[in-house]
Formats: structure tokens, sequence, C-alpha cells
């Protein structure tokens, strides 16, 4: 386990920004790409990781996985540009996949194209960032995992197509610890999204 608040490697400036689309709007047709084939018989809702080893990627992962088996309807993406190597071991770390289709973009051509590009030293390293990373950790357990491959600038979303190639939903992280809200997704869809159960009791700490 590693701290709270560390990332791979110490911090450094942000690379430069190549030039990107802008990530497509609600109405907009979804980009079209040969490594990411979207199904015309049930809609797609994707998730675009910030990094293996991102505890606010993780978060975001396992409630991916979590609605994935509640919602056979929807088709569920994850998208990593970590190496398929670091990948594959951060998912089984973090507890598999579930019913997700997790798709390796090593290169970024696919969060380019979805808008997704680099994002700067406040985003990762603003104060509430940093709080929230240490609350995720104190609250539920996540924490910063060792990053084999991947950048930490890299600007996360998520994304809800219909069945069409239509965008229903969209949601480009604002910070670094911007979770998106993946429920307010499938109800984007037209999904009727059941109640939470309650949460369990908490027997650590005090009550």
């Amino acid at each position: 386990m590693t701290s709270a608040t560390q990332e791979s490697g110490p911090p450094k400036t942000p690379p430069s920004k190549e030039a990107i689309p802008p990530a497509p709007q609600v109405g907009a047709k979804a980009p079209v790409h040969p490594n990411l084939a979207l199904p015309t018989d049930k809609p797609t809702l994707i998730v675009f990781l910030r990094h293996c080893g991102c505890p606010f990627a993780e978060k975001t992962f396992k409630s991916l996985t979590s609605l994935s088996t509640q919602y056979p309807e929807v088709n569920f993406v994850a998208i990593s540009h970590s190496s398929p190597e670091a990948t594959e071991r951060w998912v089984v770390h973090v507890g598999g996949n579930w019913e997700v289709n997790v798709v390796v973009d090593y290169e970024r051509e696919l969060y380019a194209q979805w808008g997704l590009g680099v994002s700067n030293t406040w985003h990762v390293f603003s104060p509430v960032t940093l709080y929230n990373t240490i609350k995720l950790a104190r609250d539920e357990h996540i924490w910063n995992r060792p990053s084999e491959s991947g950048s930490r600038w890299q600007t996360a979303g998520a994304f809800a197509i219909d069945q069409h190639g239509v965008v229903k939903w969209a949601k480009v992280a604002a910070s670094a610890d911007d979770v998106p809200d993946l429920e307010a997704a499938l109800r984007g869809l037209g999904v009727k999204v059941r109640p939470k159960p309650p949460p369990e009791p908490r027997t650590d700490g005090f009550l």
C-alpha cells in the first residue's frame, strides 16, 4: 500500500497538450474507431480511466463492475491507457472486471478522439483533490496503488451512448477526484435505476 497522496513518481510539469477535438456533446454521434465497437442491440456506458493505480479510477471501476452485474441490458466498457500487462494486473487487484469489457488504448487514440487530453497541475494536485484522496482512503479504504504505466496527467471521462450511436450523457472530469455519477449515465439512457441497498454499518472506528 502506498501513501494516500503518492502518484507515480515526483510531481513534474505536465507534458504539452496536443490539439484534440472537444468531447462529444449530448445529442451528437459517438466517434467511430475500430478498437471500440459499439453494439447496435443495446446501449453502452463507457468509462475512460485516469490511469491504473489512481484511487479515483479504482472507485469508478468498482462502481462500473457493480452496475454491470445488475443491468445486463447495457454494454459496459472501461478504457485504460496503461499497458496491457499493467491493466490486467490492476483489474485483478481491484476485484476483477465482472461483465465489463476492458479495452487498452495504450497510444491514447480513443482518449483523444473522445476529447480527453492532458490536464494541468491544479487538476491533479489542488488542495481539494489531495484532501479527497486522503478521505477516500480513510472512508472507503481505497488507496493509491503503484502505477506501472500510464500518465497521471490524463483526463478521465465517461459517456453513455444509445444503440443508435448517439451520445445521451457525457462527463469530462473537472479534476482528478471528479468521479462520474454512473447511475445518472444509466438514467440518461432511459434505464430505470433500482434503489441502492442501505449501507452496511461500519465496524471500525467510532460508530
